[in-house]
């Protein structure tokens, strides 16, 4: 069981080397794990905060962070996120859904949309307002933070490049975070035991990716190796 933390530790590490809070991953290992279903969400949620937190200061601190570019997608993904909060779906129909998620965030990790186009355009308000309404609700309602959905979306319309897009997702990711469980908080939530020795294995994974990814560095064997565990859980909670 120890090995747990270690995993949570990699998955921290490279999600905020991407400028993402790692709930999907969490939500992934736990699980593989047989984590009770009504501890996942607020669990993933609360490691969410740290580690989002963490890697957007270090992408800020950069200056990779577009303020006018994530103020269009938070506007409305705050509030959506508080009400996705607030509903429970039935256990079987989460996990399905979970598993289709995770293949965004192995594209994610793969660096499948890790590119953006060469010229860069101004976000639409009104496209950028639905959007964040969307991944605002979805995330409150599965206990993720929406970056590995906003990511990809904002590379494909040429609305920021990578290490922008890193930055905005961090931050989107906490405050969606943060919406979500203030939600759950107003229907009573559940936290596993191992939540705290979570969050600290998480911070040291987290502070180290964020550094990391908002330098240079390559990762590309530890990215395929947490992909291959992502999709070992895609089959699990499909499957069963």
């Amino acid at each position: 069981m120890y090995e747990i933390y270690l995993i949570i530790l990699v998955v921290a590490f490279l999600y905020a080397s991407v400028g993402h809070g790692g709930a999907s991953g969490y939500l992934a290992v736990m699980s593989l794990y047989n984590f009770a279903p009504e501890t996942l969400k607020p669990t993933a949620l609360m490691l969410n905060l740290f580690v989002a937190g963490i890697s957007f200061v270090q992408y800020y601190r950069k200056g990779y962070f577009n303020r006018k570019l994530f103020t269009v997608f938070a506007i409305t993904s705050i509030p959506a996120a508080f009400l996705g909060g607030m509903i429970t779906i039935d256990p079987t129909l989460y996990k399905k859904i979970l598993g289709f998620l995770l293949i965004f965030a192995v594209l994610r990790i793969l660096g499948v949309f890790g590119s953006a186009s060469d010229e860069k355009k101004s976000p639409a308000l009104i496209l950028g307002l639905l959007i964040g309404a969307g991944i605002g609700f979805f995330s409150g309602l599965i206990g993720i933070g929406g970056g590995i959905i906003l990511s990809p979306i904002i590379l494909l319309l040429g609305w920021g490049n990578v290490k922008e897009t890193a930055a905005v997702s961090a931050l989107f990711i906490w405050v969606n975070s943060m919406a979500g469980m203030a939600g759950l908080i107003s229907t009573g939530i559940t936290f596993s035991d191992q939540v705290v020795p979570f969050v600290a294995v998480a911070l040291v994974g987290g502070l180290i990716g964020g550094f990391v990814g908002s330098h240079k560095w390559s990762l590309k064997s530890l990215k395929l190796a947490l992909s291959i565990v992502l999709i070992m859980a895609c089959f699990k909670l499909i499957l069963t």
